[in-house]
């Protein structure tokens, strides 16, 4: 029998506090601005509402890919751990975009590189009281891959952040058109906009 799907307030229950109580605080303060921008401008949950979907979806991989591999070899970190870091890592997308007049979205001239991405999420977290361990930041930093910060002699991505970036490929390469927007497989699974999110 599948696992039924969660929603993200039901996941961010798991974190451990004090960032629990932060991080519903973000979905509750910017709920309809998550269920409105896209995942991507392209390449996965590319729909209005997809942000929300995405998170949501990496999340609940999280959950699903936590259980796997601890029960194999146990992990040095939490499913709390996991789940802050999956929510947390594309925090900055809800406001990294502006939709123009050619009616497509535009990065904000702000928020062109992945540092600039990776300040605004510490900003965002800091305003809201968000305390990260070494190896959570570490995570955030690296949920996206190593990209440009790849060096064969040292290993940058915690294996906090790489169960992470596993995850966040589900989502974003295997799974980009998911939830789907009717009887997808996984139960439970639906977008927001079929919820009546927005």
């Amino acid at each position: 029998m599948k696992p039924r799907y969660k929603t993200i307030e039901k996941m961010l229950r798991k974190v451990d506090e004090p960032n629990r109580s932060a991080c519903l605080k973000i979905v509750a303060d910017h709920r309809k601005l998550f269920q409105t921008v896209q995942g991507s401008t392209n390449n996965h949950q590319a729909w209005l509402g997809g942000y929300f979907d995405h998170v949501q979806e990496i999340m609940n991989i999280a959950v699903r890919q936590f259980k796997l591999l601890n029960r194999l070899r146990p992990l040095h970190f939490s499913l709390s751990d996991l789940l802050l870091v999956v929510f947390l890592h594309d925090i900055e997308k809800p406001w990294k975009y502006e939709l123009r007049e050619d009616g497509e979205l535009h990065h904000i001239a702000s928020m062109e590189t992945k540092e600039d991405h990776q300040r605004f999420r510490m900003q965002k977290l800091t305003e809201y009281g968000i305390q990260l361990s070494p190896d959570q930041e570490n995570g955030i930093t690296y949920a996206e891959g190593e990209v440009n910060n790849y060096s064969a002699r040292e290993r940058r991505m915690s294996p906090l952040a790489a169960v992470a970036h596993m995850c966040d490929v589900c989502s974003a390469r295997v799974w980009f058109d998911h939830p789907m927007t009717g009887n997808d497989p996984w139960p439970g699974a639906r977008r927001v906009r079929d919820t009546g999110g927005v």
